[in-house]
């Protein structure tokens, strides 16, 4: 891991720390007795966008390496950013957590098989056919360290230390936001070679492929009948996918290939961008609720 990567991690681990102070352990024990709820809220991770960003690209007459990057993305689970944009849009914070603990173990097995079915089933993908090999222990570092450990070491500090929670909590919020807006420019600053007028229409195919994710997330919503507070978790953990992950496996397995990079990093600016400007406008519809 690099030592960029090293400072990225320890700051989503702090965000996903502030975010905990806010948790209770009861707000998990709701979640567990309504299952329901997260399975609504994995079957846009790995059902509906896989199969419609697969049939999109079976309809659409794309570059093999652009289809290929937006099948890898679609079978890739949400990341733990999406916990901080859910806490900070006032969705179900522990839905959205659990939901991506859950989605990340399932990962293991799901983003090898539905990547692999899409890519080899996809006439003008299937000569990128690969064996796609996620490690395991990478999966569980990341469940372990950027989720489980902080969210944990929140939940006990709120427990414990209430007087200490209650003086952290605003300043670690305000990092949070703070953190999140520096995550979109790090992104538009280490990208910025690709981001000329040439990338124009894989940034039209992004935008549109994260507003199918975020769409599957409400017609699923709508679906469950799941409340408001439930759903607005369950939209953004079908906008929001691992594009860090989907990177990685580029990375490795197709040599960094540029076309599928692009891809890839324009999924990782873009998805913030939606999912914070629907937490922003979820905020001013509860503001003029309390007025």
């Amino acid at each position: 891991m690099t030592a960029q990567q090293l400072v990225l991690s320890a700051v989503l681990a702090t965000m996903v720390f502030s975010v905990a102070l806010e948790l209770r352990l009861v707000d998990f024990t709701r979640v567990a007795q309504k299952p329901r709820a997260v399975v609504c809220g994995l079957i846009p991770q790995f059902i509906l966008l896989p199969g419609a960003t697969w049939l999109a690209t079976l309809w659409l007459d794309l570059p093999p390496n652009t289809e290929a990057a937006m099948l890898l993305v679609a079978a890739c689970p949400g990341g733990s950013l999406s916990n901080v944009v859910t806490h900070f849009g006032r969705g179900n914070t522990a839905l959205s957590v659990s939901i991506s603990a859950v989605a990340s173990v399932m990962a293991l097995f799901l983003t090898p098989f539905n990547f692999t079915w899409m890519i080899a089933s996809n006439p003008a993908t299937a000569s990128w056919l690969r064996e796609l090999a996620i490690d395991p222990l990478a999966i569980l570092w990341s469940l372990l360290a950027l989720l489980a450990l902080p969210m944990a070491l929140g939940l006990f500090v709120a427990h414990r230390l209430p007087g200490a929670t209650e003086r952290m909590r605003k300043p670690l919020a305000r990092f949070s936001l703070f953190a999140l807006l520096a995550f979109i420019a790090i992104g538009l600053v280490r990208e910025r070679h690709l981001l000329t007028a040439q990338i124009m229409p894989q940034l039209l195919i992004v935008v549109l492929h994260n507003g199918a994710g975020l769409l599957l997330g409400w017609g699923c919503a709508l679906l469950f009948r799941v409340d408001a507070w439930d759903a607005r978790a369950v939209i953004i953990e079908g906008g929001m996918q691992n594009s860090g992950l989907a990177l990685g496996i580029i990375a490795v397995q197709f040599n960094a290939d540029l076309g599928m990079v692009i891809i890839a990093s324009l999924w990782g600016i873009w998805h913030i961008v939606s999912g914070m400007t629907l937490a922003v406008s979820w905020r001013r519809i509860d503001a003029r609720h309390r007025d």
